[in-house]
């Protein structure tokens, strides 16, 4: 797929987007030990997720990015085990990172293959256990909006483990793709 700037259409916009986050997640992780990955603000017996770890995070936006574009956009064998994202316990960093960049890779596969039928096709997604028919747009926006949510979890976590220092966070305006 050709990406340049001065030429963004609709689906370079969404993957731009998508890619940025995606690539926010990994730059806040990459460099942390397992201990600051595992960490949860809160840790209460009573309610297992009643705050969710980096690892937790990252595995789960890897995981919905593939489930809503991998496996319903494109088709893909489903494989997404949605339970065990919120287990996750690593030993470092690397783990998440490559299978963050493995669903990104995925994701521009399945952009640069997609129709303009595909794009306006009802797809049927499961939303809470519940098949819904819902719109392929809606799918790739729902990744968007459930990235760019947990990212925000995933800076507020890391400025409590880091004691209320931030993390690499670009400002939007130097995120915003500028005509080459």
């Amino acid at each position: 797929m050709d990406h340049q700037p001065q030429n963004y259409d609709e689906l370079d916009n969404y993957l731009t987007m998508i890619n940025d986050l995606r690539g926010q997640v990994i730059r806040l992780i990459e460099d942390l030990s397992a201990e600051a990955l595992n960490w949860r603000p809160i840790d209460n017996a009573e309610d297992d997720h009643a705050t969710n770890s980096l690892a937790v995070l990252a595995a789960h936006i890897a995981g919905a990015e593939h489930y809503w574009i991998a496996e319903l956009l494109g088709g893909r064998p489903r494989t997404r085990r949605r339970p065990e994202e919120f287990e996750t316990v690593v030993q470092g960093p690397q783990p998440l990172v490559e299978r963050l960049r493995e669903v990104g890779r995925e994701t521009e596969a399945v952009f640069a293959q997609l129709t303009p039928d595909r794009l306006n096709a009802m797809l049927e997604g499961s939303v809470d256990g519940v098949i819904r028919p819902l719109p392929a747009r809606w799918a790739i926006l729902h990744v968007i909006d459930h990235t760019a949510l947990h990212l925000g979890h995933m800076q507020i976590t890391y400025q409590l483990w880091m004691g209320g220092k931030s993390g690499p966070s670009p400002r939007w305006y130097e995120r915003v793709p500028r005509p080459s």
